[in-house]
């Protein structure tokens, strides 16, 4: 059963709207198909740049009445940007959706990069820069995918270089934005106790008099991958390590299983095997976690972790024994039947969040073209089977295709 409305405008944009009952609030906001993963080498890092910029300074505003159109009336105005999209996105009172429509085109399509502004925003960056490299959490996730992905944008740090981030002027911003923002790959995504007569109606008024836009990018595609093991010293006082590979693509069949599969392993509950193999049983880890990333044409599998030094090779046996027994024991009925229920509950849940579901409903669009309805992907997780998940574990937990990266203390 469908539960959203969709338009097209006259210039590709599409606009998808869900009705949510009992709130206040409307979320919304344009997610567009441009990441770091579109960036040429000289590029590295400008997608993150523009998403900075588009708060500092549109055709008819100045930063700060930007800044506070939302926040003077208790709403939010924010963005993010991944490896394949860019988001702005607004949350506020349903009688001030109007304003959260035209700010957010604004930003979006209107911005005009104040040669001022990029210099101070330069500065800003960079210490975001030093922020995540002082962070080993997050320094092991960037590696990683340097590891993983090589040479690839998609192994680049979204945050870019140094280097990179202090070339930026406002011709190439406004480069980028030419070769790479097509209309008709830009979503407005919108979720509130509001008629979507009245979405449409503001829809059309801010978003209808857009011009239509055609990138030339080609996306370069992932093609092949070749297993590493890579050691980093560096001024930290625990050892920290990923294990992993790449993994299926988005419109892969067997995306839903697999991530099913690390949910098992390593998903957000305390009884995912990793916490109780390496938390509960040894003490080993604080937290131990398994993701799994899917993109247009690949994805990334990884197990991330921190240890004491001395621990980090039994914490690697633990782990190998662990993804042996997910491709050489299959499932009881009993745990299958646990493992679909809680996957089934933590969909349900995160549905709850509005901003999230707005944000879902904008990517499943650019991403599949339509969104499934919740009990849909219910009845699929129903449907796995033990041997489907022994299947997927023996290919993607083949130890010889697995890289290994680990920060180690200096001393």
């Amino acid at each position: 059963m469908v539960d959203y409305n969709l338009i097209s405008l006259p210039n590709g944009i599409r606009v998808i709207h869900k009705e949510v009952p009992s709130t206040k609030i409307v979320h919304c906001g344009f997610i567009l198909d441009i990441g770091s993963r579109d960036e040429t080498e000289e590029q590295l890092g400008i997608a993150h740049f523009w998403e900075h910029m588009a708060f500092k300074g549109t055709k008819k505003r100045k930063a700060f009445h930007i800044l506070n159109k939302l926040d003077s009336v208790g709403g939010e105005l924010n963005a993010y940007t991944t490896k394949e999209k860019i988001c702005f996105y607004a949350s506020a009172l349903d009688k001030h959706m109007e304003s959260a429509f035209e700010l957010l085109q604004d930003i979006t399509f209107d911005s005009v990069f104040p040669e001022k502004q990029i210099e101070n925003e330069r500065g800003v960056i960079l210490e975001e820069m030093a922020l995540y490299h002082d962070n080993p959490e997050d320094a092991l996730q960037d590696e990683f995918d340097r590891v993983v992905f090589k040479e690839h944008p998609l192994g680049q740090n979204i945050l870019g270089t140094p280097k990179s981030v202090r070339s930026f002027h406002r011709e190439d911003f406004q480069e980028f934005l030419k070769t790479n923002l097509s209309t008709e790959r830009v979503v407005f995504s919108c979720v509130g106790n509001v008629p979507f007569k009245k979405v449409k109606r503001l829809a059309e008024k801010y978003f209808g008099q857009i011009p239509l836009l055609q990138a030339s990018r080609q996306r370069k595609p992932f093609e092949f991958y070749q297993p590493d093991r890579e050691i980093i010293r560096r001024n930290i006082t625990q050892a920290h390590c990923a294990i992993g590979a790449t993994g299926y693509a988005l419109a892969d069949e067997k995306r839903l299983p697999f991530f099913m599969l690390v949910n098992i392993l390593g998903g957000p509950g305390m009884n995912s095997r990793l916490n109780l193999a390496l938390r509960e049983k040894y003490g080993f880890v604080y937290s131990v976690e398994a993701a799994y990333h899917p993109f247009a044409d690949t994805g990334l599998f990884g197990i991330y972790f921190g240890t004491e030094k001395s621990q980090v090779e039994r914490s690697h046996r633990i782990i190998a024994k662990e993804l042996r027994q997910l491709r050489e024991k299959p499932l009881g009925v009993l745990q299958l039947h646990k493992a679909k229920e809680q996957l089934i509950g933590q969909l349900a849940m995160a549905e709850e969040n509005n901003t999230s579901l707005m944000l879902m409903l904008g990517k499943s669009i650019l991403d599949m073209e339509k969104v499934d309805s919740l009990e849909d992907v219910f009845q699929r997780i129903r449907q796995i089977s033990g041997a489907e998940l022994m299947d997927i574990a023996n290919e993607m937990f083949d130890e010889n295709r697995l890289s290994y990266l680990t920060l180690l203390p200096e001393n």
